[in-house]
């Protein structure tokens, strides 16, 4: 009977650890130590105890996680500015930094652009977004300017 109160607190340190650390690596290993604390309850078998703990632990580790980590990692989405780096933008109106203006239509949006150069951009030219400074976008003139961005006129 000693063994099932061991057991027990193994699987509210186990617990507790997850809560902390949310890896959903030793949530695992709680799964064990209750199939251990419920085996120990019936059994005064301290050797088969540890056996079905590592055995579920190691099993449930190595077969049930992929699949959760996998899960939840496919409802994961870019921030805005990783979406929008390396995309073609159209230039709407010149950039030039020295007065600040400027600005660029990509995905049908109208963004607020600088060049990365410094230099004036004129009014139709295909640029490509490299980064997000606040709420400018950071661009380059397109080496291939003959490639036209995707759905970037205006919704009138």
């Amino acid at each position: 009977m000693m063994n099932s109160v061991y057991w027990l607190i193994i699987l509210a340190i186990f617990i507790l650890i997850e809560i902390i650390t949310l890896g959903i690596t030793t949530i695992w290993f709680a799964g064990g130590a209750l199939v251990a604390f419920i085996i120990s309850l019936f059994y005064d078998n301290p050797f088969l105890e540890v056996v079905l703990f590592l055995v579920i632990s190691m099993s449930l580790l190595c077969f049930t996680r992929p699949l959760v980590v996998r899960y939840f990692k496919h409802h994961n989405t870019k921030a805005n500015q990783m979406r929008v780096i390396g995309k073609i933008a159209m230039v709407d109106s010149t950039i030039d930094q020295m007065n600040a203006v400027g600005q660029v239509i990509l995905d049908g949006k109208v963004w607020s652009a600088k060049s990365l150069e410094g230099n004036i951009v004129e009014k139709g030219t295909s640029v490509k977004i490299q980064g997000i400074s606040g709420t400018n976008l950071i661009v380059s003139v397109s080496k291939d300017d003959s490639s036209k961005p995707a759905d970037n006129s205006r919704n009138l």
